[in-house]
């Protein structure tokens, strides 16, 4: 047992210090949650992000694989082979999914192989959310895909504008 000074001043500091280290602790837990907690929304939100620039890739992708959605005209006419069109460049959707803005874009380019004519769709779906980048909570995704259709120059209707 110490009953001098020094020793009561030596178990003041050390109790001190021991406030000060848990106090330091106890700060660095909370930061490390936050933290932790800011992460995980992200990554759902970018989860989210990605799902809905799927569904908007899948919607474009639809409109120009859907033989319903060419127009109708007869093989070996002026317009044939008919395929269905997107707007080269420009959005061809644009609107909120789910609290993201997504916006479809499209693009096509003609060729001829043989007897066929074929029109290669490449197609953008962007979602976002959170206003602009640069904004900590903002997010991004970008998918992309390309796409076929193939029609006979001679004017025989394949079913579905499939390509052999």
């Amino acid at each position: 047992m110490c009953r001098n000074r020094i020793c009561a001043g030596f178990a003041l500091v050390s109790a001190i210090f021991l406030l000060l280290l848990m106090a330091a602790l106890g700060a660095f837990m909370v930061s490390f949650t936050s933290t932790q907690h800011a992460s995980s929304t992200m990554d759902m939100e970018s989860s989210r992000a990605y799902w809905a620039a799927r569904a908007g890739l899948d919607w474009g992708l639809y409109q120009v694989l859907d033989p319903l959605n060419a127009t109708v005209v007869p093989p070996g006419s002026g317009t044939w082979p008919n395929f269905p069109a997107c707007a080269a460049g420009s959005p061809v959707f644009s609107g909120l999914l789910d609290g993201f803005a997504v916006t479809v874009t499209c693009t096509f380019f003609d060729y001829t192989e043989g007897v066929k004519s074929v029109r290669v769709y490449q197609l953008q779906a962007t979602a976002n959310k959170g206003g602009v980048a640069g904004n900590p909570h903002f997010v991004e995704r970008q998918l992309t895909a390309t796409a076929g259709k193939c029609r006979a120059l001679d004017g025989v209707a394949s079913a579905g504008y499939e390509c052999p």
